[in-house]
């Protein structure tokens, strides 16, 4: 299985569910990619300069995973 790509539409929402207190498994669980990737956007890997969103999407999980 081949690992989905992080679209540029995804890198502020993972901003700001990471601001939230989202854990990186939750995350990667709603947009069905490797939590690599949630580091990568994290560490400025992929679209540093790319803001947070201002809300989560109506879909998002509400309960944060512990």
């Amino acid at each position: 299985m081949r690992d989905r790509k992080v679209t540029p539409e995804m890198v502020p929402v993972i901003k700001l569910a990471r601001d939230l207190g989202y854990n990186y498994a939750l995350i990667a669980s709603y947009f069905q990619i490797n939590q690599g990737r949630i580091a990568d956007v994290m560490k400025g890997r992929i679209g540093p300069d790319i803001p947070a969103a201002l809300e989560l999407p109506a879909d998002f999980p509400m309960e944060m995973a512990a």
